[in-house]
């Protein structure tokens, strides 16, 4: 069977459904949420980012899954030592593949949250035994995510084992930049109107057209998709997005909404996903304030940062910057 909508809750629930007792993926490229998840799962787990070696890593989704590897003893991140972009899905049982899901979805919200993009399928079990060495062949040959070294850009061609920085970022204003201030029912206090059926805890942060023309590749075009499975009538759907905070934190995202540029629809805001409030809970904490309480500009100014630094350090991975700069007496 194949599979091309609903992969995430796919993969997530098939350990409890066959019983077993391990799962190896192995991904072209990672999201440090999913991989977040399922260390909250506890099922034994290795995880292998496997375009390590031509692509990098950025330093801070680096950090980001040494996090989560530290703080779940279940999971086993490891890096590909040679270039491996397959997809494999394998759940074993008494060290016996059982179930195994292949195809062309990344492990990370962008792979397995938007629909039709890409596709999971059931492999024979005749192939097991052949996927259970191509496994094996994979994590002899890869090292753990704690003991890669960080080498700088002049490494990169002799050894293929750097970190690539992503300097390239977009400075995203919390204000209306025509006023200097808060919006009073959209944007950080997106869920402050009542009218609109939203939750007070609710935040979003606005994508203006400036960013999209300044920074074309950072919000791509929105996609259209299908309805139903036979077609229908078409729709633009929200991107999947990871994001990774400058604390550390981690949530699944979305780039929603709908706006025109030149003709081409875009993104609207960044959100965070199932819920806004996710986002709206963490950026009032930051700020100080009560959930759901109302922000001010003078929260913001008094907080020390009127704006969020956002850029790309992975494969639909954001890196979102709320930091305060260290004042020196």
């Amino acid at each position: 069977m194949l599979y091309n909508t609903d992969l995430e809750e796919l993969v997530f629930n098939q350990h409890s459904l066959v019983d077993a007792d391990e799962l190896i993926i192995i991904s072209g490229y990672l999201g440090p949420s999913p991989v977040e998840r399922l260390g909250t799962i506890g099922l034994p787990s290795t995880v292998v980012y496997g375009m390590y070696p031509s692509d990098g890593i950025g330093e801070r989704l680096h950090n980001s899954l040494n996090t989560i590897n530290d703080r779940y003893e279940s999971i086993d991140i490891r890096y590909s030592s040679f270039p491996v972009h397959s997809k494999c899905y394998l759940w074993k049982k008494d060290g016996q593949i059982i179930h195994a899901l292949i195809g062309s979805a990344n492990f990370s919200s962008n792979g397995l949250r938007t629909p039709f993009r890409e596709v999971l399928i059931i492999a024979n079990e005749n192939t097991h035994e052949s996927l259970s060495q191509y496994a094996e062949m994979v994590i002899t040959r890869s090292n753990a995510c704690n003991m890669v070294n960080l080498l700088t850009r002049n490494q990169f061609e002799t050894n293929n084992r750097v970190v690539v920085q992503n300097t390239d970022y977009c400075r995203m204003t919390l204000l209306i930049p025509s006023t200097g201030e808060v919006h009073e029912a959209s944007g950080i206090n997106w869920g402050q109107n009542p009218e609109n059926h939203t939750n007070p805890r609710d935040a979003a942060i606005p994508i203006r057209t400036s960013y999209i023309r300044e920074f074309p590749t950072l919000f791509p075009p929105k996609l259209e998709f299908p309805t139903n499975q036979t077609g229908g009538r078409q729709q633009r759907h929200n991107d999947a997005i990871d994001i990774v905070w400058d604390d550390g934190t981690t949530m699944e995202g979305l780039l929603e909404g709908s706006q025109p540029v030149d003709g081409v629809k875009y993104p609207k805001q960044i959100s965070s996903f199932p819920s806004k409030s996710i986002m709206g809970d963490y950026l009032r904490s930051r700020l100080g304030i009560a959930s759901g309480e109302f922000v001010n500009t003078e929260d913001l100014e008094r907080y020390g940062r009127t704006h969020i630094d956002v850029s790309i350090i992975g494969e639909g991975v954001y890196y979102l910057d709320f930091s305060v700069p260290i004042q020196n007496d």
